[in-house]
């Protein structure tokens, strides 16, 4: 048993809902509140995130894109929690990952451990998870997809203030988070690729 030695743990959490009264940014803060104590998640807001543009590119990454590369570069891990819009993750947080996958310094995206959790419909967005987890494993994360969190129904699970007040649910995300500690301990040691 790997005891981490005190080690803290530093995520960025990003939440593929821009909208104030979301329950994907609901179950994101959720997460934040039910980590092991030596795990943090800071929460990046991804609403100012250009449409991805090579030559926007080429004259140099607008300061949202150097803000987004930065927090995942001084992250142990990212943690994803997406909507499903028509089967598929947000057009917003596609975009956001195109931007990220264009840095493959060490730290970057390339060589990170990444999980995906999300709330909606009758399936809990489990169509958009596996599409983000195959996203993921192509711009080169270390996706844990175990034992993960598919929120169904998610009205019923957050009272009016978008507190996770489910109890099962709120185990669900607490053993999720505690294996991403375990698989962050495990897979987590900075990766640099030459293209």
């Amino acid at each position: 048993m790997n005891n981490n030695n005190g080690r803290q743990f530093n995520v960025v959490g990003i939440s593929g809902s821009l909208r104030a009264k979301s329950s994907n940014g609901a179950l994101l803060r959720a997460a934040q509140e039910l980590v092991p104590a030596s795990v943090d998640i800071s929460i990046f807001d991804i609403s100012d995130i250009p449409f991805y543009d090579g030559d926007i590119e080429k004259a140099g990454d607008p300061a949202s894109v150097t803000d987004l590369k930065e927090a995942i570069k001084a992250s142990d891990g990212v943690v994803i929690v997406t909507p499903e819009y028509n089967h598929a993750i947000p057009g917003l947080l596609m975009n956001t990952l195109d931007w990220a996958s264009r840095d493959k310094s060490s730290g970057s995206m390339f060589g990170k451990p990444v999980t995906v959790m999300g709330a909606g419909g009758m399936t809990g967005t489990a169509r958009a998870q596996g599409q983000l987890q195959t996203i993921l494993m192509a711009i080169g994360g270390l996706v844990m997809a175990k034992p993960g969190v598919l929120v169904a129904s998610p009205a019923d699970k957050f009272d009016d203030q978008y507190r996770l007040i489910d109890e099962e649910t709120r185990e669900f995300v607490r053993a999720h988070m505690t294996a991403f500690k375990e698989w962050m301990t495990l897979v987590g040691r900075p990766v640099a690729v030459t293209v």
